[in-house]
């Protein structure tokens, strides 16, 4: 089994249903509330684990019902949770989240103790990197923090995947660490000041992340698919057809599966259409952590979609 170590944020979703996305200053009644575990970094661990992986996760919460009821959905996905700090002086971080009736979604985020993630919390997790095979990291943390982790990961010689989301500049110190950067198309076009709206620019966006040092790059654009940019393979991969019902966090299902289909030593051809997979199954329920599919879910997706992979 892949091991996968994950540092990154932990918030409870209130997602509401609404029939098109506010304009600035306007009020849209909406239809269904829930609530769902989220946060990028404990998106990423739950799909990593339901992926097939061994997860770690290093994170704060708040010591309220909130952080208490993250606890217990991560040990539920069978999540190792001894790193995931109870933080009394800050809330748990939650997330507001409108859904159209196309799918697409307008998030809001008050992180809460998820800002408290420290680089001393990142090396009292130091035996956690000896025992993974590769480490997952988002940018909803302290960057300081992100960079510590970097560091480590790369002093003990583990590849690290970052997921470099929420958009932020990132120096080339950094990116030299990463063996793998995922952004999405409005994410590369950030870092990069390049265009990004079609597989070409996805090249060129992916080929100044390179430059700039990271080892390789996977520019994703969400349903055409993603590029990918990186030693032994440079090209675009399609992604599958299907009907979206609601796209949160279908970027990190993408990227836990990646991790554990990386970690798993596949190739990285492999190991996207993998996470694509994941990705495209995501979509078609609602919600965050819920919407992520099992391992036997993925590999049967797989297998309709081309039975010469059964």
């Amino acid at each position: 089994m892949s091991r996968v170590l994950v540092i990154g944020s932990s918030n409870t979703d209130m997602i509401l249903r609404v029939p098109r996305i506010p304009r600035p200053g306007e009020t849209v009644l909406g239809r269904d509330f829930a609530m769902a575990g989220g946060g990028k970094g404990a998106n990423q661990a739950v799909a990593a684990a339901r992926a097939g992986g061994r997860v770690i996760f290093v994170a704060r919460v708040g010591d309220d019902l909130f952080g208490e009821r993250a606890l217990a959905a991560f040990a539920a996905a069978g999540i190792e949770t001894r790193f995931v700090i109870r933080t009394p002086s800050a809330p748990s971080g939650v997330a507001l989240i409108d859904v159209d009736d196309r799918g697409e979604n307008c998030i809001s985020v008050a992180s809460g103790a998820n800002a408290l993630l420290s680089p001393s919390d990142v090396e009292g997790a130091a035996e956690a990197f000896a025992a993974v095979d590769l480490v997952l990291l988002q940018l909803e943390s302290p960057l300081e923090t992100v960079e510590a982790a970097a560091r480590k990961a790369k002093a003990m010689g583990r590849p690290v995947i970052l997921d470099p989301a929420p958009a932020r500049a990132l120096d080339d110190e950094l990116l030299a660490l990463v063996t793998l950067l995922t952004p999405n198309e409005h994410e590369a076009e950030y870092l990069t000041g390049a265009a990004v709206t079609d597989a070409a620019g996805a090249a060129r966006a992916a080929r100044r992340l390179r430059e700039r040092g990271a080892a390789g790059v996977v520019v994703t654009l969400g349903k055409r698919g993603a590029y990918a940019s990186a030693p032994g393979l440079e090209g675009f991969q399609p992604a599958f057809d299907v009907e979206p019902v609601d796209t949160t966090a279908a970027g990190d299902v993408f990227s836990g599966a990646l991790a554990v289909a990386l970690a798993e030593r596949r190739p990285l051809a492999e190991s996207l259409r993998f996470a694509q997979a994941a990705a495209a199954i995501s979509v078609t329920r609602a919600g965050a952590q819920p919407s992520a599919p099992t391992r036997a879910e993925i590999d049967s997706f797989l297998c309709n979609s081309d039975p010469l992979l059964c």
